[in-house]
C-alpha cells in the first residue's frame, strides 16, 4: 500500500447488529480508502447511553471482522472520551461561542424547533450548551458524490446542541472533535448524515479545526422508501455467510459483479475489491429494495 495522507472511518452507533446498510457504508468507506492507498479506522459512537443495545457492539465487531473489514487502528469508543470533548466545549464557552439554554423543546415548539433565541419559562438545574449560529452563518462544501452542497445554518437548523441538558455529548461535538484528533482526512458515510454535514463544518471552524472531504453514499431503502433502520430491526446481514452479502454490496454500490464472480473466500474477494474497485461507478441515488416474494 502506497503511503498516502488519506485517512477514512467507519463509525456506528450501537443500536443494534449490522444491517445492510451498515455494511454498504462500512465497505463503501473501506473500498474508498483502500483505493486511495490509505487508512481506515473503526470508531464506536457509544455516547448515547439511553440508544445503546447491550451485546450491539461486540455483535457489531463480530461482523466486521468476519467481512474482513479491520481497523488499520486501535478502535476508539466515544464513552471514554469524555476529557476530549469537555475541553472543546469549556474553549468555546470561553470564547463565548457557545452557551448555556434552558428552553425544552416544548419551548422551541413555536419556532418550529429552531434556536434563535432563549425562550426557557423555567431554569433548569443542568442547562443545555449550544453553539451559537448568527445570521449569515451559510456553509458551503464539495460533496464527492453528490456536488456542490450549500445549507443556511442559522436558518435551517440556528443554534445546535453540544451538551444535551442530560448531560450526554451530542453527535455533533463528538464526531468533530474525534475526527479532528484521529487525522481523519476523508468522510465517508450514508446520506442520513448530509444534513450534519454544514453544522460538523461550522463547528470545525469555531474551533480551528480542519475540515475532512466528505462524501455521502446512497442509502438503502425498504420497498415502501423508508430507511433501513437497525432500531427499526432491521434485518441484520450474517456473519457465517460473508461472500453473498459483501457479494450484494458491491453491486449496490454500482460495481461490475464479474469481478467478484465466483469467489469463494473473504480474503480473495476483497483482493479483487480492492484491485477493481471504480469510484466513479458510485451511485448517486438511493437504492430501493425489491420486496420480498410472497
Amino acid at each position: 500500500m502506497s503511503m498516502t495522507a488519506y485517512r477514512g472511518r467507519f463509525a456506528p452507533s450501537p443500536t443494534g447488529p449490522l444491517h445492510a446498510g451498515s455494511l454498504l457504508a462500512a465497505f463503501g468507506s473501506w473500498l474508498l480508502a483502500r483505493h486511495a492507498g490509505g487508512r481506515w479506522a473503526v470508531r464506536i459512537e457509544d455516547i448515547d447511553p439511553p440508544r445503546t443495545v447491550p451485546g450491539a457492539i461486540d455483535q457489531q465487531l463480530t461482523a466486521l471482522a468476519a467481512f474482513g473489514l479491520a481497523s488499520d487502528d486501535p478502535i476508539v469508543h466515544q464513552s471514554q472520551r469524555d476529557a476530549l470533548y469537555r475541553a472543546a466545549l469549556d474553549r468555546l464557552l470561553a470564547e463565548d461561542k457557545a452557551f448555556p439554554c434552558h428552553c425544552s423543546r416544548t419551548d422551541l415548539a413555536d419556532q418550529h424547533g429552531i434556536h434563535h433565541y432563549c425562550v426557557g419559562r423555567t431554569e433548569r438545574a443542568r442547562p443545555a450548551i449550544r453553539l451559537r449560529v448568527p445570521p449569515g452563518s451559510t456553509v458551503a462544501f464539495q460533496d464527492g458524490l453528490r456536488g456542490r452542497i450549500q445549507q443556511d445554518v442559522h436558518a435551517d437548523v440556528g443554534d445546535f446542541v453540544l451538551r444535551r441538558a442530560d448531560g450526554y455529548w451530542a453527535y455533533q461535538l463528538a464526531v468533530v472533535v474525534d475526527d479532528a484528533d484521529q487525522r481523519i482526512t476523508d468522510v465517508v458515510r450514508g446520506a442520513d448524515l448530509l444534513d450534519s454535514t454544514a453544522r460538523q463544518i461550522l463547528l470545525q471552524q469555531a474551533l480551528g479545526l480542519p475540515t475532512p472531504h466528505y462524501l455521502h453514499l446512497p442509502l438503502l431503502l425498504e420497498p415502501d422508501g423508508h430507511k433501513l433502520s437497525k432500531s427499526d430491526a432491521a434485518r441484520p446481514v450474517d456473519p457465517h455467510a460473508p461472500v453473498p452479502a459483501l457479494q450484494q454490496a458491491w453491486a449496490q454500490l454500482g460495481q461490475d459483479a464479474a469481478v467478484l464472480a465466483r469467489v469463494s473466500d473473504v480474503p480473495a474477494l476483497l483482493d479483487r475489491a480492492r484491485a477493481g474497485f471504480d469510484p466513479a461507478r458510485l451511485p448517486p441515488g438511493d437504492i430501493r429494495l425489491a420486496a420480498d416474494p410472497a
